[in-house]
């Protein structure tokens, strides 16, 4: 009998699972991938992400793998170009954005280390109920072998298609059309900061990464998925060439390393977040458009809210493990739908006058842009921006 089986182990299972073990929970975390794997990923980390990582006691191992900070960023539209660094969080200015091979590995090891029992190569087929409905373990199978786990809360962290949540019935509770589609590929020795670049109907963004390379992305309405897809490597660069000329011109030469990647499924969603004894973190409950690269702050975001909120209550009266875990979901929707309309108004790809009136009069101020980046990196919404130094500008 566990405490809480994990289904997930990227960035929203492993820390969830972690902290729960650090708590002095008995838990088991399950993977159907092996490990150390890659997944697609923006890779980006914002500073409350990395804020986090610095609570977690994981921050340096993430910098030791040579991964570079990006403490400068730089966004072009129109006639604008804001160029700076955010305030930041918890004393954490700079963002990271480590290949998802590394990160994942390192937060398996640090909740292995805290004593959970992890599985990879492990696929769950069913949850098991009580006689009252209620969620009390799994069925599944791993590397061949059928297996039966007991728990006292199952908790999904298994991705957008999450087998947890199908499973659980867990319903939409909003749902919105997918607006774009991406393509990304890395790149070596492309000099390069945290670059943003949009147009109407376009945008472009480089992140430097591990290993001397750069993550370069180019986004796409959604409605050209079908067209891009049929010359995906010819859109990719026409759609840097014409987005980001200088960044284009910086490629000129450079090898691309690894193949062409690309999405037409992103999906805008808040699922239910739990249940009779089972809960939602990441992706599995909430899913929007990566253009603002705000997944894996969103997961650690959930991991330590979902943990804050059982406290010590797997172990005493379900009643009040589901009221927490109500609360946890009420915590959830608060925290992240800001974001999520944010992340919307961007992936129309469609600069309007008004936004753009707002940035040519913050690009005239340090102070103003930097708050501009806390925006960007999830830390502030755009009333802060709204100071009397802005308002007297316009």
């Amino acid at each position: 009998m566990f405490d809480a089986i994990v289904v997930g182990a990227r960035c929203a299972g492993a820390p969830t699972a972690m902290l729960l073990a650090r708590a002095g929970y008995r838990v088991l975390m399950l993977d159907r991938a092996e490990f150390p794997s890659d997944t697609l990923s923006t890779h980006l980390i914002h500073q409350p992400g990395i804020a986090a990582l610095a609570r977690w006691g994981l921050l340096e191992t993430v910098r030791a793998t040579g991964c570079p900070p990006l403490d400068h960023a730089v966004y072009e539209v129109a006639d604008i170009r804001l160029e700076g660094c955010a305030r930041g969080v918890d004393g954490q200015r700079a963002g990271y954005a480590p290949r998802r091979h590394v990160l994942d590995a390192i937060l398996v090891d640090a909740a292995v280390a805290a004593g959970v029992d992890f599985r990879d190569r492990c696929s769950v087929t069913r949850l098991l109920h009580d006689e009252t409905g209620r969620v009390i373990g799994v069925e599944g199978r791993h590397r061949g072998r059928s297996f039966t786990e007991r728990a006292r809360l199952v908790i999904g962290a298994d991705g957008m298609r999450s087998t947890v949540a199908r499973l659980g019935r867990a319903r939409y509770t909003v749902q919105d059309q997918r607006l774009t589609c991406a393509y990304y590929g890395y790149w070596q020795d492309v000099p390069a900061t945290l670059e943003l670049y949009e147009n109407p109907e376009s945008w472009v963004a480089a992140v430097p990464t591990n290993d001397d390379a750069t993550l370069v992305l180019a986004y796409f309405p959604q409605s050209r998925f079908e067209e891009v897809r049929t010359d995906a490597r010819s859109a990719y660069l026409e759609q840097i060439r014409a987005t980001a000329p200088a960044l284009y011109d910086r490629l000129h030469g450079k090898r691309r390393v690894e193949r062409l990647r690309g999405t037409g499924d992103q999906q805008n969603f808040f699922r239910q977040a739990t249940g009779p004894g089972w809960a939602l973190v990441g992706d599995a409950g909430h899913h929007k458009d990566s253009i603002t690269a705000r997944g894996i702050s969103d997961a650690f975001l959930q991991a330590e809210t979902l943990v804050r909120h059982v406290g010590d209550l797997l172990g005493g009266d379900p009643l009040r493990l589901d009221r927490a875990l109500g609360s946890y979901a009420e915590d959830r929707d608060a925290a992240l739908t800001p974001g999520y309309e944010s992340t919307l108004a961007v992936a129309q790809l469609a600069p309007h006058e008004q936004r753009l009136a707002l940035l040519r009069a913050v690009e005239r101020d340090k102070d103003l842009t930097a708050i501009y980046f806390d925006m960007v990196a999830g830390i502030e919404t755009v009333s802060a921006l709204y100071t009397p130094k802005l308002l007297a500008l316009l």
